[in-house]
């Protein structure tokens, strides 16, 4: 096939289109869930619920409500999903086990700090799976501190010589998150967690590399070497350059050009039948808020050269010098980033307080007001908070669709 010529609009159009931000809106039922996750492959899990959860807010973002009892199905009673290590700490399928073997095999690395140190506490890893074959599932505080070494650390880790066991064995594979108490991992034994039909073969480094690829650049829609090496399984896939010409000679990629980039593009075949719909005039999309760690903006720098927009978490910034506040939520506007949303949910006042609501400086029309407001009002919802509250400034072009909710 030809190489494609595409532009930045429907490079991001594709890319909006298969992270399910535009197009037919999925039934937010159990089938729904497994199309979303099946796209997107990964789902980070964060521990911060200014909002709520970074998990429920991608969701919510694609699905609209959804029952968490239909997540929690698939993650605790199906198996379909488990907790592991992708871009980060993330909930991912199942059925890329073979994929993620990879990372269970050589974790730690040969030589690390991190190898000595597990290979010099050897009771206190026959310990944590001993206890766990007996009394599994167990929290991190159901374990017996017998580390003959701490873990030195100027982080928060130092002296956690439990929990740093444990994250061991959790990335070799040897133990996986059994369910949660709360926000409490509960762990067990990774044979009595993934399901009889979970496939523990192993595969060779290629067919790795190239199914996480090919992973990456669907979800992605077009992609460039550096932009598959960010998604998915950051950084474990080789040599990605040859990966994607190997993809192209099997027919399962093609070479796509964009103007005013001189680096390689790549389209997935399976996204080919979207590109006339991303090049056209009559494209669709949603207006919607987005996670700070969502997956169509987990790589800064393609969100930067792609939507010219230029998100810092400020989150750990003192707050003198945040430009925009705690937890920002990016506006997804159609194709475009048009805004950010500082949001905090007080639930005992059950108030969805606003403390800042910005319009990047070229926004200059009130064309997206009425489909932010809608999603705002959706945000109250998912926070399970009554009202709205702006507490901040609002830029004038979204200042009186706003007011109606606050």
């Amino acid at each position: 096939m030809d190489t494609l010529e595409l532009d930045t609009r429907a490079v991001r159009r594709l890319a909006v289109r298969r992270q399910h931000l535009s197009g037919p809106r999925l039934r937010p039922g159990p089938d729904g869930l497994r199309e979303v996750l099946r796209d997107l492959r990964c789902l980070q899990i964060d521990p911060i619920g200014v909002v709520a959860r970074s998990h429920e807010l991608v969701l919510w973002s694609r699905l609209g409500g959804y029952r968490h009892a239909d997540l929690d199905a698939l993650l605790w009673e199906e198996r379909w999903l488990f907790e592991y290590w992708a871009h980060a700490a993330s909930m991912v399928l199942t059925e890329d086990l073979p994929l993620h073997r990879r990372l269970m095999r050589r974790h730690p690395g040969e030589g690390s700090r991190l190898e000595a140190w597990a290979e010099a506490n050897g009771e206190l890893r026959e310990h944590v799976l001993d206890r766990l074959r007996e009394a599994g599932p167990l929290p991190t505080d159901g374990f017996e501190d017998r580390a003959a070494v701490p873990w030195e650390s100027t982080g928060w880790t130092a002296g956690r010589n439990v929990e740093r066991m444990l994250e061991l064995l959790w990335f070799q594979g040897r133990i996986m998150v059994a369910g949660r108490r709360g926000r409490t991992r509960l762990w067990d034994l990774a044979e009595r967690c993934l399901p009889a039909w979970a496939d523990r073969s192993e595969r060779t480094d290629a067919e790795i590399e190239e199914r996480s690829a090919e992973h990456a650049l669907r979800a992605l829609g077009a992609g460039r070497a550096r932009d598959v090496r960010r998604h998915f399984v950051r950084e474990r896939y080789g040599d990605t350059d040859r990966t994607l010409e190997r993809l192209v000679a099997q027919g399962r990629a093609v070479r796509a050009r964009v103007k005013g980039s001189a680096e390689p593009w790549f389209v997935h075949a399976d996204v080919l039948p979207l590109v006339e719909e991303a090049a056209g005039v009559g494209w669709e999309g949603r207006t919607t808020l987005l996670s700070p760690f969502d997956n169509l903006l987990c790589d800064r720098e393609r969100t930067s050269l792609l939507w010219g927009f230029d998100y810092v978490n400020e989150m750990y910034t003192p707050r003198a010098k945040r430009r925009f506040g705690y937890y920002v939520l990016p506006v997804l506007h159609g194709d475009r980033l048009v805004g950010r949303v500082a949001a905090r949910a007080d639930r005992r006042r059950g108030v969805l307080e606003l403390e800042g609501v910005y319009a990047e400086a070229w926004v200059d029309d009130e064309e997206a007001a009425p489909g932010l407001a809608e999603a705002v009002e959706g945000l109250a919802g998912l926070a399970a908070v009554g009202s709205v509250a702006c507490t901040g400034p609002v830029p004038p072009v979204w200042r009186s669709a706003l007011a109606a909710l606050c």
